[in-house]
């Protein structure tokens, strides 16, 4: 099964940019849909945005235009550019890895993203 590792995250100025990244292994890289989810103090985890083997990109409504996900198939690692931040998007921000033909899912422990002046 796949092992996720995020890094990037940490403290930003409202309207600053932050950029995560995560890394994959122990698996075959593309068997995988990653994504990025996120969980707020007293709120429920949600998604961000997910991109598939071939590189199709869904993303959350409110985000859109913003964020941006891409992967390295090569490198297995899948990255979130933030962009125009705002105080609401402090969270805990999760990698997620979907395997395609099972739909087993499995998550990376977490990295905290703080915007805050």
């Amino acid at each position: 099964q796949v092992q996720l590792v995020e890094s990037g995250g940490g403290l930003v100025q409202p309207g600053g940019s932050l950029r995560l990244s995560c890394a994959a292994s122990g698996d075959i890289f593309t068997l995988y849909t990653m994504g990025w989810y996120r969980q707020a103090p007293g709120k429920q985890r949600e998604l961000v945005a997910t991109i598939t083997p071939g590189g199709y990109r869904n993303y959350a409504e409110s985000l859109k235009g913003r964020f941006t996900i891409s992967r390295d198939n090569a490198k297995n690692t899948v990255t979130l550019q933030m962009n125009t931040l705002k105080p609401e998007a402090t969270a805990v921000y999760y990698c997620n890895a979907v395997l395609v033909h099972t739909r087993a899912d499995y998550w990376g422990q977490g990295t905290q993203v703080t915007v805050s002046s």
